[in-house]
């Protein structure tokens, strides 16, 4: 069975239908099971987007891309400046 890479919004919907149904009176294993996920899958997603609305979840996403753009503009940076010592005839490294 070919696995389905949700979305986040798509999670916290999930999430939404875990807790009616558990506020129903059913087992959370039952609950989870009825929304398609494992329990591992469950408590994974939970503890990295527990609490969180959709907007939120969304924004959070939008910022971990933009995070991951600069740290990757930065170590460009460091490379080219370590490259350019080395190349004016300075040491890269320390004495």
């Amino acid at each position: 069975m070919p696995r389905k890479k949700h979305k986040a919004e798509e999670i916290v919907a999930k999430f939404r239908q875990v807790d009616v149904l558990t506020a129903q009176g059913r087992p959370v294993a039952e609950a989870v099971r009825s929304i398609g996920v494992t329990e591992v899958t469950y408590y994974r997603w939970r503890s990295e987007y527990g609490g969180l609305k959709g907007d939120q979840v969304k924004r959070l996403k939008e910022l971990e891309a933009e995070n991951n753009r600069l740290r990757r503009a930065v170590s460009d940076l460091t490379i080219e400046k370590l490259i350019l010592k080395e190349a004016a005839g300075g040491t890269a490294g320390p004495r």
